[in-house]
């Protein structure tokens, strides 16, 4: 390729996304920069800055990536799917395998999440989060249970990072039935 000429690369923003949540994964927030993120997606700085012109523009981006899945999870399980279908059991099983399938991710996507505290950019996106998770679970239960479940799950999940104590599936389940108890939603 000649010297000057830009090589058109779809995939790049992408990258760059996929390296700042390894670089957070290992590094912690505070080391992520446009720097670590381009040696890591093996790009030039240049096109760090041109897709995200400042680091919560980057962060954004890594947060709503690593948010996507439990909502995602939530609506498609199938273990909450029947009319039937215990709901507070599907969502305790759901959060235990979302702590322990994959820990290190959990704990990123916690992080990130937890960044909104001190970087407003990310709170709309923290707040996406908590209303995709709430609006999965509207079909089962009424909009403000709904929230209340999404709520309980997300103290649930910070306790076990954080005092990297076993996740106690049937307590959660006691919990998230509680909440659904005093509710206006069904328990099964």
């Amino acid at each position: 390729m000649a010297a000057g000429v830009r090589r058109y690369d779809p995939e790049r923003r992408q990258r760059i996304v996929d390296a700042a949540l390894r670089v957070v994964g290992s590094r912690g927030i505070a080391g992520l920069s446009h720097r670590t993120a381009a040696a890591e997606a093996d790009v030039p700085l240049g096109s760090t800055t041109y897709h995200f012109a400042t680091l919560d523009d980057l962060l954004v981006a890594a947060l709503r990536q690593a948010n996507e899945g439990f909502a995602r999870a939530v609506a498609d399980s199938p273990d909450l799917a029947g009319p039937d279908a215990d709901l507070a059991a599907g969502l305790a099983r759901l959060l235990g395998r979302s702590l322990t399938a994959d820990r290190g991710r959990a704990e990123l996507e916690y992080e990130l999440y937890l960044a909104a505290l001190r970087r407003p950019a990310l709170r709309p996106v923290a707040a996406e989060w908590c209303g995709a998770v709430a609006e999965a679970l509207e079909p089962r239960t009424d909009p403000g249970t709904a929230r209340a479940l999404a709520a309980v799950m997300d103290g649930i999940g910070l306790q076990v990072l954080l005092t990297d104590a076993e996740y106690d599936e049937p307590y959660a389940r006691d919990i998230l039935g509680r909440v659904l108890r005093g509710g206006r939603g069904r328990t099964g």
